[in-house]
């Protein structure tokens, strides 16, 4: 019936205003019907500016003022100890059918300004920041190193504190210590390498505890059996725990990230076995326990270092004789891909394990070496340029290495870069005269960065 009564009223409507007016209305309609479909079709959205698709990225998967507020008001009993925005955003993603509600989650903390670009943490912008500074470096004394604490030197220009890490594609969140330990509740977190990162591990210890004395904190290294070895002048490591969250932060030396041990352990001038295609054997230890693994290498690559450590290199359990292996840069290339493979065999039977492998922080030695006159003096930040816009790592042995593997690359070389105004410089006070340190970073300063990427990869 209704059929009926259209095509009397159409029939009506051609006689009285003829067959041009309903041509005009047919593709009146058809216009609109197209708009309406116009923001689903993919032409529209590559005509689309990367602006308005943040926009609308954003509007749909973030939680709007009304879920959060419900999250901030449950009583923290009734939450769970997981991130509660977190599993809130979760739910409501899920509700509307968005698939892969973890990996949305994930992005939560950085959000890619480019809709369909991931965040790449290595290239983008040193910025002013004005925010106050996570730590102080006269205070923090129950971390950090005196010897790294430039503030308590005679350096008077600290404006290298001044300025935060953009990265291209993303926001990385601000670092909050009590946020950060809520998110590592009952983990462990090692970093294992030389003395930067060993530089990286007190810096986040000042980040989390915001440089402020803990007598809460415990010292734990026992349990993984750190402390001072036989004839060593410093301790092969620190772990600490936090015990509101059960939260466990350390740090093993491990130079060369290789497996080393006296070859004739009775002498006590005996030589050690390098071995170039094992890992640590703190790490083969107590991988098992681990939640994340902070990995860097580098600076003790070289035969000065070598031969003061009295380490023979060793491949397959045997001394190795291949010259050309033997060269440093074939033996540094043969470690960091043999243990990178090996915590990628480990990360399927840890299903909690993360592993990220730090490239190497540059060194900053002008008009010569360390022990040649090689200084920093430099006070002004970014003289060198304030922008890496570069795709590659400026680390292509650590880069290499990682490929392929489960294990991140944490690529912090290029961003340090351009960073030397960051250094002790000749302002260390345990340096002979003459000596600067352009290899180290004041702290607070460069490595604190550092731990806002691994936060933000984390």
């Amino acid at each position: 019936m209704k059929n009926d009564n259209f095509r009397r009223f159409w029939g009506k409507l051609n006689k009285t205003l003829g067959r041009r007016f309903s041509f005009t209305l047919a593709f009146l309609i058809l216009v609109t019907i197209f708009l309406w479909s116009w923001e689903d079709k993919p032409l529209a959205k590559s005509l689309t500016s990367p602006e308005e698709q943040f926009v609308r990225h954003t509007s749909e998967i973030l939680i709007d003022d009304s879920v959060a507020s419900s999250v901030l008001m449950e009583p923290r009993e009734h939450r769970s100890v997981e991130n509660s925005d977190s599993e809130e955003a979760k739910d409501t993603i899920e509700e509307h059918g968005i698939d892969d509600a973890d990996n949305v989650i994930g992005n939560l903390t950085a959000i890619p300004t480019n809709r369909g670009e991931a965040c790449n943490y290595a290239r983008g912008t040193w910025v002013t920041d004005n925010r106050q500074i996570l730590y102080s470096g006269s205070g923090c004394k129950q971390w950090l190193s005196e010897m790294w604490a430039c503030r308590l030197t005679q350096r008077t220009d600290f404006s290298y504190e001044g300025y935060r890490w953009q990265p291209e594609n993303c926001d990385m969140p601000e670092f909050e210590g009590s946020k950060f330990l809520e998110k590592m509740r009952g983990k462990i977190l090692s970093f294992v390498g030389d003395s930067l990162g060993r530089q990286q591990f007190q810096s986040l210890m000042c980040m989390i505890t915001g440089g402020l004395d803990n007598p809460e904190v415990e010292d734990v290294g026992y349990s993984y059996g750190l402390g001072i070895p036989p004839g060593a002048v410093r301790p092969n490591g620190w772990a600490y725990l936090f015990p509101i969250t059960n939260t466990t932060i350390l740090y093993y030396w491990s130079a060369s990230l290789c497996g080393i041990e006296p070859i004739n352990a009775t002498d006590p001038d005996t030589e050690y076995a390098m071995h170039l295609d094992r890992p640590p054997g703190f790490l083969q230890t107590f991988i098992d326990q681990f939640n994340v693994v902070v990995l860097n290498t580098g600076h003790h690559w070289n035969r000065g270092k070598v031969n003061a450590n009295r380490w023979v290199m060793y491949v397959n359990g045997k001394p190795l004789h291949d010259r050309k292996l033997a060269q440093i840069g074939n033996a540094k290339n043969l470690t960091v891909h043999s243990i990178a493979r090996w915590l990628d065999s480990q990360i399927p039977m840890h299903p909690d394990l993360k592993v990220f492998f730090r490239t190497i922080s540059p060194r900053h030695f002008f008009h010569g070496e360390w022990n040649s006159g090689g200084s920093c003096d430099n006070t002004i930040p970014l003289t060198r340029g304030s922008e890496v816009r570069q795709h590659e790592s400026s680390d292509p042995v650590i880069a290499e290495a990682v490929k392929g593997t489960k294990v991140s690359l944490l690529d912090i070389t290029a961003l340090s870069e351009l960073r030397d105004e960051g250094h002790i410089s000749h302002y260390s006070i345990k340096a002979s005269e003459g000596i600067n340190d352009c290899l180290h970073w004041c702290l607070p300063g460069i490595p604190d960065t550092w731990n806002e990427i691994l936060c933000a990869q984390l």
